[in-house]
């Protein structure tokens, strides 16, 4: 019997029994319904096979109105809209906000020293959750479910704690033009100390489950691969630039607060791929927990909020019992606090990277203008250089990596 081998794609000149089958490259929907895709991102694949020669990102499933509706707001009525920024991170939108109003407004070298200690603190917690609901969900769309209970586990721990200082375990609205709302609680410090010391445990084991894992190693290792002179090219920063080599943290190259005054590492991969982005995250957790050992022990006792009256509301004594008290209190809470008219960029080290705040004021109430500088949204960009060539099932940990945050790209 004469058998010839039936391929497709392109003869072999070298072998006339092959019959060419004719193929065409197939597009279709990944997402915004599929899971890895959470609902908010359309990816239009061009496949190959299994191969996906091309991609176009689609975002604006969840487009938030943040700028135009901060046109209309006070600017302590924006505090609750930028919790909804980065939602899983939100203290640190928090701190981001407040600190470009109040360069604008020319007091950021006056905001009382626990304050910003508090700020630093809230920060690094937040920095921790967001970090850890990235690995955890990461793993679990790869098939390890067990680590991402881990992980969510030491999440709830230190949501507990934003709970009982903020009164919200999400969406906190802790921070205020010139310090933050209320003190620590009672015995805070140490609850922190115990829940940083009981996080070792679950880390450690997590680490264990993944780092040297052949599976995830095999799954992760050269996926995603983006070069540091892309990643400058397209305004990458945070854990996705480091991963390429960067050594670019705002923490240390632009000091705010009181980072100035801690001793923490920044974290930098080698060959920029998913593993990397990985691994600089692990060691970002753990550098929080250092920096959190030592705001505890050099938090100073003194008041929260600056003392201004321009800014910060009168005490309730004076709200009830006079009049200049009354009529203060309802100029700030109606008319808002007035900044005066100029523009203004403050940028502080999100979980996913710089984040920024323009705020282009006109001597009210209100912003004239707001704009969020979103790390994620640099980011998103270099999806289809990414994925482009590689499988369709390398698409979910390079998408998981990037650490996408809807609110956050598109505002």
């Amino acid at each position: 019997m004469d058998v010839r081998r039936i391929v497709l794609g392109q003869k072999n000149a070298e072998d006339p029994e092959e019959i060419r089958l004719p193929t065409e490259e197939m597009k279709i929907n990944m997402g915004p319904s599929h899971p890895a895709m959470h609902g908010t991102v359309r990816m239009v694949l061009t496949l190959d096979g299994e191969r996906v020669r091309d991609a176009d990102i689609e975002l604006g499933y969840m487009h938030r109105c943040f700028e135009k509706e901060s046109e209309y707001a006070t600017y302590t009525q924006i505090f609750p809209y930028t919790d909804r920024l980065n939602y899983v991170s939100p203290l640190l939108n928090n701190v981001g906000y407040a600190l470009a109003v109040e360069k604008a407004l020319g007091i950021d070298k006056a905001i009382p020293e626990r304050a910003q200690y508090i700020r630093v603190m809230i920060g690094e917690m937040s920095r921790i959750t967001d970090h850890l609901t990235c690995l955890g969900a990461s793993a679990m769309e790869l098939g390890a479910f067990t680590a991402f209970l881990y992980m969510l586990k030491c999440r709830d721990w230190i949501w507990n704690l934003n709970e009982e200082l903020t009164g919200a375990r999400l969406t906190h609205s802790y921070v205020r033009i010139g310090g933050v709302v209320s003190d620590l609680t009672p015995g805070f410090r140490e609850k922190l100390r115990d829940t940083l010391n009981k996080l070792e445990k679950p880390l450690s084991e997590f680490d264990g489950l993944l780092t040297k894992n052949r599976i995830f190693r095999e799954r992760m290792e050269g996926v995603g691969v983006y070069g540091a002179e892309s990643a400058i090219a397209d305004g990458w920063t945070g854990p996705c630039l480091r991963s390429t080599g960067v050594d670019y943290d705002v923490r240390k190259d632009h000091p705010y607060l009181v980072y100035d005054r801690l001793e923490f590492d920044v974290p930098v991969g080698t060959r920029g791929d998913n593993y990397d982005r990985y691994l600089v995250r692990m060691e970002e957790i753990r550098q929080s927990i250092r920096i959190l050992h030592q705001v505890i022990d050099q938090i100073p006792p003194g008041p929260i909020l600056i003392d201004d009256r321009r800014v910060t509301l009168p005490p309730k004594a004076e709200v009830y019992n006079t009049i200049e008290g009354m009529i203060q209190h309802f100029k700030l809470v109606m008319d808002g606090i007035k900044v005066p008219s100029g523009e203004v960029y403050g940028y502080t080290e999100g979980a996913n990277g710089e984040l920024g705040f323009y705020i282009v004021a006109d001597s009210t109430g209100r912003p004239y203008k707001c704009h969020v500088r979103a790390p994620c949204y640099a980011i998103m960009q270099s999806v289809p250089e990414q994925i482009r060539g590689g499988l369709v099932s390398d698409v979910v940990p390079t998408f998981g990596m990037l650490n996408y945050i809807a609110g956050e790209c598109e505002r």
